[in-house]
């Protein structure tokens, strides 16, 4: 499998990869830190859809939502995050994000239940989202406020009024068909706020394919990623063969969901496991800017794959 570089600058390249690892049934788990633990996406769920949030919410996870708007959605749909999910009494809810088509101005209304009571609303004109379209929705929480986007595109912020931490519940109800939830931390080679993240879509079918290489137009690596299952190690491959050990916990397990980030900039390559910084390895400059594919082989299944 590869994927074109795009021609980037060096700088500029990111190379992201998603997905469950697969092996034998019998194999063991390793304790992992909870910060490199990410929550498996979900496929298809049936509307109503109330999930946990593994570790709940905090600043720098992102939540994305891929679905669709039905052509008959006559009234609204919601996505809520709650703080607990009992049906009686009905739970806070720290954030609620409410699009509404059934008047003439479709908008947005978002808003926080306390102790049963909801709050000041507040409301969000030119709806970004219309009927039969699909869409990719990214929640971004941050310290003092969540930031949504649509389609890429910034659409509103909404400061918190309940504490972030006591958020553990998804809720999605009403007129929407959902393709995956993901649940996501943020880049952590962007560096303050210049750049509002991009969701990418998961790739909702995909071959069962684990090195991951970044090559050249002769199909050079430079550099190759190796998950070895044998001895639960994580290293650098030379083309002469030569390893370097990445010092981190061991992700690759059946279906543990995971998410390889790798930062192409001068003097080598970064590189990033479920949002943890794991340091860096040098490559020529030269061979840098001569790479034009990527590519991933071994037992995984792929759900994202961009640059």
């Amino acid at each position: 499998v590869s994927q074109p570089s795009g021609g980037r600058a060096p700088g500029t390249r990111i190379y992201s990869w998603s997905c469950p690892t697969l092996m034998s049934p019998g194999e063991k788990l390793d304790p992992i830190p909870d910060s490199f633990i990410l929550q498996p996406p979900v496929f298809h769920p049936v509307v109503p859809y109330v999930t946990t949030i593994f570790g709940g919410l905090h600043a720098g996870k992102m939540v994305m939502l891929q679905g669709v708007v039905p052509l008959d959605a006559h009234s609204r749909f919601q996505v809520d995050f709650q703080c607990g999910c009992s049906l009686c009494p009905r739970p806070d809810i720290a954030f609620h994000f409410n699009p509404r088509f059934h008047t003439t101005k479709p908008h947005v209304i978002c808003n926080t239940l306390h102790g049963g009571r909801w709050q000041r609303e507040a409301r969000w004109p030119h709806l970004a989202l219309q009927k039969g379209s699909s869409f990719l929705i990214l929640f971004l929480f941050g310290n003092e406020e969540v930031k949504v986007s649509v389609n890429g595109q910034h659409f509103l912020h909404f400061r918190y009024r309940l504490p972030l931490s006591h958020v553990d519940t998804l809720g999605i109800f009403g007129d929407i068909l959902v393709e995956a939830v993901g649940f996501l931390n943020i880049n952590p080679f962007l560096e303050g706020s210049r750049e509002y993240p991009a969701g990418h879509p998961f790739l909702l079918m995909s071959p069962r394919l684990f090195t991951l290489s970044l090559r050249d137009q002769a199909s050079r690596a430079p550099v190759t990623l190796r998950a070895s299952f044998t001895d639960r190690t994580l290293a650098w491959i030379s083309p002469w063969g030569q390893k370097k050990l990445i010092s981190a916990p061991f992700l690759f397990y059946p279906q543990r969901f995971f998410e390889v980030l790798l930062l192409c900039q001068e003097g080598g390559l970064k590189l990033a496991l479920n949002g943890q910084g794991l340091g860096a390895t040098s490559v020529n400059q030269q061979a840098l800017e001569q790479l034009r594919e990527l590519r991933i082989s071994g037992s995984v299944q792929l759900y994202c794959v961009h640059s």
